[in-house]
């Protein structure tokens, strides 16, 4: 089966260089790769040159901000560790490749043996942790010959994996390479018990934690501040965070049918055509861009206050400020339920409103329970955002008690980070 696995593995480079020929980003990541060991050796010679103490692998930077309340205590508390962080996608190395001067940033190379032993002898890690759903065979099976401990935190299963199919005793030996398996829920401990996999906790979800904490020091975002500031008494802003263009199919008729809602929309990624084309939709003389917005702040206060008050659509062409966003919505909605699935809504509901997506959200937990508290509204057409929305903007009373019911469940779910941070390195936060 191993011959089988690489051979998968092979298939899946050679598919992902044909698709770097069409796409810019798949490029980057490839070029990325090629340079992960002469990386690694420069950080080693530089700040690690008896290896890292701990290495943290994260598929994007969605598992990213799940590990992140671990290597922020990791910092704080052990000021000379030093952290390897390696990511499969450019959107998570793109955004963090500088961090923090004690963690060296790299990509993870495909899961093939010649490459895996490379990379565990460049970093020469003393323990790894890997976010979520990383099971990478090769990586996790050398770590365990290696004797290096590694754990995987916030993991989540469901029944219908090759884990637990009759045929699938190659992936659950994969499993049974972890030291320990931190999952968020009680169906996952069960399913993995099922399988013959006992080394696990039951945690919770580390993302509570982390958006928690970004809630206490978001960022101030002035301009922002006073686009919504510039609405008429009592009006509603829309931000919408993560959002595709098959999302903008479903929410931008109803926006334009309700020019009382002022939105801020933060699309998933963007370029100079996708930009335009999100401005042309919305309609070009009452949208801006933040970064133009922002120029009239700093030029003219005066005259950003009467832009300000004649717009209805800011389109965000930044980074790094979705989450400080959220706390001027009277509603957020959540991109990515109409393609691959939903982004982060965690970000969105510690803010106490109430939060929309597409219907592309069965394998989070989190939206299963907003639901199910009233938190937040799930939506499969442009017919049932439009219901949702009008709903949502027009009755005062059903913002507020979905905006308290999102709130109390973030709330209900905080703990997993100190369990974790308590069982693995024998820290306790004061």
């Amino acid at each position: 089966m191993s011959l089988l696995y690489n051979a998968g593995i092979r298939l899946y480079g050679t598919a992902a260089r044909l698709a770097s020929m069409s796409s810019a980003k798949v490029a980057r990541m490839l070029r990325g790769q090629t340079e992960t060991i002469e990386r690694i050796r420069s950080f080693r010679a530089s700040m690690a040159p008896d290896g890292f103490d701990v290495w943290f692998h994260a598929a994007s930077l969605g598992e990213f901000e799940q590990g992140r309340p671990l290597i922020d205590i990791l910092l704080a508390c052990r000021p000379g560790i030093r952290i390897l962080l390696s990511f499969f996608s450019p959107s998570g190395y793109e955004v963090r490749v500088n961090f923090h001067p004690q963690v060296a940033v790299v990509y993870l190379p495909f899961d093939l043996p010649a490459n895996v032993d490379a990379f565990l002898d460049a970093a020469a890690p003393r323990m790894a942790i890997f976010v979520k759903y990383e099971f990478w065979a090769n990586y996790l099976g050398a770590l365990r010959k290696r004797r290096i401990p590694v754990y995987i935190i916030s993991a989540i299963f469901r029944p219908g994996q090759i884990y637990f199919r009759p045929w699938g005793g190659f992936f659950r030996n994969i499993l049974k390479n972890f030291n320990h398996l931190y999952v968020q829920d009680e169906a996952s401990r069960r399913l993995l018990a099922g399988a013959g996999v006992t080394n696990v906790t039951v945690a919770g979800d580390t993302r509570f934690d982390r958006v928690t904490a970004i809630r206490r020091a978001c960022k101030a975002v002035p301009e922002v501040e006073l686009f919504k500031g510039a609405g008429a008494t009592g009006s509603v802003t829309l931000v919408v965070g993560s959002s595709w263009e098959r999302d903008e199919e479903h929410y931008i008729p109803w926006l334009k049918a309700h020019p009382e809602v002022r939105a801020v929309i933060a699309p998933h990624e963007f370029d100079a055509s996708r930009l335009a084309l999100l401005r042309e939709q919305l309609g070009p003389e009452r949208t801006m861009l933040l970064s133009e917005f922002r120029a009239i702040v700093e030029r003219d206060p005066e005259e950003a206050a009467r832009t300000a008050a004649g717009l209805n659509y800011i389109i965000v062409d930044c980074f790094g400020l979705l989450s400080s966003l959220y706390r001027f919505a009277d509603i957020a909605y959540v991109g990515g339920g109409f393609g691959t699935g939903i982004h982060n809504i965690n970000e969105a509901a510690v803010y106490g409103i109430p939060v929309v997506f597409g219907p592309r959200h069965h394998k989070f937990n989190e939206a299963a329970g907003l639901i199910a508290c009233g938190g937040a509204f799930a939506v499969d057409s442009a017919a049932s955002v439009a219901t949702v929305l009008t709903r949502l903007s027009t009755n005062p009373e059903a913002r507020a008690e979905a905006g308290r019911a999102a709130d109390a469940y973030i709330r209900s779910h905080i703990g997993a980070t100190p369990l974790i941070m308590k069982e693995i390195f024998d820290i306790t936060e004061d």
